[in-house]
């Protein structure tokens, strides 16, 4: 039985990049595109709502953060749900919510049932996350692994430029409603979804579910041979690894588990400000609506470029220094934008904070996929975010406080560059020594190096 026993983890770290990666890729993707599209929808809407319904500024923050609210909720409970009913049932149960509710929303007749909406929505909108990445980090080959994460959760930003672009096109002439109806399109694809997504490997070698997890490890590896005899096996967890939560503060990772929730709350409070609020900074330092969306735009293009770059030098280097840099990079662009510049750099600073804010928060997921074994690895991911989702929620309300005190131009995005230094430090002090691939702890600075890049 020992000869005949095949060890998963090595076949997906092993195996050629295929059409069944392509599949994983693209519906993992397209996931996350309509997930950012009915995220930063809010943000194209709010300066609409804010005259339809005679919202203050801070009334229209807190209206922002009933959507992320929910994320924070979904993001922990959805996380750590998908490790008992598979990653694909609670991607389907999370893209429901999101579609569906923020669809319901363009019905919503007052602000009360419109937060109510988005509470909902935003369990879907967060819960997805955490767990697309798992998936795609589960399935990516390890050579390339931070590429393919970066470039799946770039959907992110390609959604909120979506959102934006459709938004300057369209809310002038069919109200914001139409934003929401669009949001309703991944409802339809269910069916499909369902169809075409795998479940994890791993859960499926767990819950003994033999012939699917047989028919994936021969898409992997076609010419390896399997029979009846054949035993599929997973790296065992390390003791201490089968209890998920507490294994995130076990063997030297305390102190790293609370700086990666620093660094997820900081640069979350950046990219939800940013997200929220954007165009009505833009307007207020005097430009119109349609080029605050497409301000909005420039901001999720450099968020893509951020994301998918970022990913490509954390395969070649190393993740650690690539964030600490990018979070730096983003308090100085950010400063910068309080200042007037002349429309080339504006743009090209905006295009920077998004780069360094959206597409840090991208490969901030890739580093935690990465740091912890796969036992804890959805759990690190949904804690991590749902601790971040608190300063998603603040961002928001903090920034439309910001406002009412009637601010310089410059001090508003001095209060919004803070948290990026306080993120680049929180990366910097996280402990590489404590990392874990697979079963295997690693202790020597170079196979860190190399193990965390792979």
């Amino acid at each position: 039985m020992e000869s005949n026993a095949l060890n998963i983890n090595n076949i997906i770290d092993e195996a050629k990049f295929s059409s069944f990666h392509w599949t994983v890729l693209f519906w993992c993707l397209l996931i996350i595109i309509f997930d950012g599209y009915d995220l930063v929808i809010y943000g194209v809407a709010l300066p609409l709502l804010m005259q339809e319904w005679s919202l203050t500024a801070v009334q229209a923050g807190f209206l922002a953060s009933a959507a992320l609210f929910g994320m924070m909720i979904g993001a922990m409970v959805f996380g750590t749900l998908s490790d008992k009913l598979g990653r694909k049932k609670t991607i389907m149960i999370c893209v429901a919510l999101f579609s569906s509710f923020t669809f319901f929303g363009a019905f919503a007749q007052n602000p009360t049932q419109f937060a109510l909406l988005r509470f909902v929505a935003g369990l879907g909108i967060g819960g997805v996350m955490p767990i697309c990445v798992a998936l795609t980090s589960e399935y990516a080959p390890k050579r390339i692994r931070s590429t393919l994460v970066a470039i799946m959760f770039s959907g992110y930003a390609i959604g909120g430029m979506t959102s934006a672009l459709l938004g300057a096109w369209l809310v002038a002439d069919f109200g914001w409603q139409i934003m929401f109806y669009i949001a309703g399109i991944p409802t339809l694809l269910l069916p499909i979804i369902w169809k075409m997504l795998p479940e994890s490997l791993m859960f499926l070698v767990k819950a003994q579910d033999h012939h699917k997890a047989n028919r994936i490890v021969q898409k992997l590896a076609p010419k390896q041979p399997i029979d009846s005899q054949t035993q599929l096996v997973l790296d065992e967890p390390t003791k201490g690894d089968d209890a998920p939560i507490r294994a995130l503060f076990q063997k030297n990772r305390g102190i790293s588990t609370v700086m990666f929730w620093t660094a997820f709350f900081m640069c979350l409070l950046m990219v939800y400000a940013l997200a929220s609020w954007l165009p009505k900074l833009m307007i207020q330092a005097g430009y119109s609506l349609g080029a605050s969306m497409l301000f909005l735009f420039a901001l999720n293009i450099g968020g893509m470029v951020g994301a998918i770059g970022g990913g490509v030098l954390a395969d070649k280097f190393h993740i650690k220094p690539v964030l600490t840099t990018m979070f730096t990079l983003g308090a100085v662009a950010l400063i910068l934008l309080g200042y007037n510049s002349p429309q080339l750099v504006l743009y090209s600073l905006i295009f920077v904070a998004g780069a360094t804010t959206i597409g840090a928060q991208i490969l901030l997921y890739t580093f935690v996929a990465q740091y912890y074994p796969t036992a804890v690895r959805t759990t690190a991911m949904g804690w991590a975010s749902g601790v971040g989702r608190i300063g998603a929620i603040v961002g928001p309300i903090l920034t439309g406080a910001l406002l009412t005190l009637h601010l310089p131009h410059q001090t508003n995005f001095l209060f919004i560059a803070v948290p990026g230094l306080i993120a680049a430090i929180a990366i910097f002090l996280v402990n590489l020594t404590a990392a874990v691939e697979g079963k295997k702890v690693v202790n020597d600075p170079i196979l860190i190096k190399d193990s965390m890049l792979t």
